[in-house]
This record gives C-alpha cells, sequence and structure tokens, in this order.
C-alpha cells in the first residue's frame, strides 16, 4: 500500500507541482489549502507525513501543527515545514510545537524524496 503524504499549501501552482513530484515519486497525495483542510484531512486520511506551508490564510502552520499534535488521532503524525523563509525565530517556534523539519521553497525533487524517505521509515521498492 502506497504510504500517503499530506501537503497543506495555499498556492494553487505551488500545490499542483508538489503533488505532481510526490506521486511521480510514488506514494498518494492529499492536498489541503489551508488550516482547516490540513487538520481535516490529517483527521480522516491518518498520512504517514505532512508537509506543512508555514504561511496559510485562516491559520498559520505553526498554529495548525500545534493543534494537530494536541490531537491524539494525528499526534504522531511527522510534519515538515515547507516555507519560503525562514528566520531563527520560525525555526524556533516550529521546533517547540514539534515540527521536525522544514525545506525551502521551491523544493528540488531529490529533497522532496530524501525528505519523504527520511521521515516516513525507508525507502520505497522499486515498483516492477
Amino acid at each position: 500500500m502506497k504510504k500517503k503524504i499530506l501537503i497543506v499549501e495555499d498556492n494553487k501552482d505551488s500545490l499542483e507541482i508538489l503533488g505532481l513530484r510526490v506521486t511521480a515519486i510514488g506514494y498518494q497525495v492529499i492536498k489541503a489549502r489551508n488550516s482547516k483542510e490540513a487538520i481535516t484531512y490529517a483527521e480522516a486520511e491518518g498520512p504517514d507525513l505532512i508537509f506543512m506551508d508555514m504561511g496559510l490564510p485562516d491559520v498559520d502552520g505553526v498554529k495548525t501543527t500545534a493543534t494537530l499534535k494536541q490531537n491524539p488521532k494525528t499526534s504522531r503524525i511527522p510534519v515538515v515545514a515547507l516555507t519560503a523563509w525562514m528566520s531563527e525565530l520560525w525555526r524556533d517556534k516550529a521546533s517547540r510545537v514539534g515540527i521536525v523539519s522544514y525545506v525551502l521553497k521551491p523544493v528540488s525533487p531529490q529533497t522532496l524524496k530524501e525528505t519523504i524517505e527520511e521521515y516516513t521509515r525507508g525507502s520505497l521498492r522499486p515498483m516492477l
């Protein structure tokens, strides 16, 4: 069974590109455009990993992650921050709420693959 990756990103183009890249690597993609959808999909789908945009339109990625970490259904899902900028202040806030890592946008396919493998415990077997 394919591992599920939840991508939380409010920019439609970025969401499409990331979704295509993650699908091409061989994972199932779930897409959320804001904090509310992220929480709903995380609870319903139980993804193996969440890529969380920090600048969401409703509630920022740090607060969204904090909400996910307080919920027993979603607290164990690793969250990787997706951001175009990362200041020390954000990095500190992110690590305090349980964000395990962060990747800078735009994300290269190689970085995406390595990050997914690192946080979903191992790589996929090649499709024959």
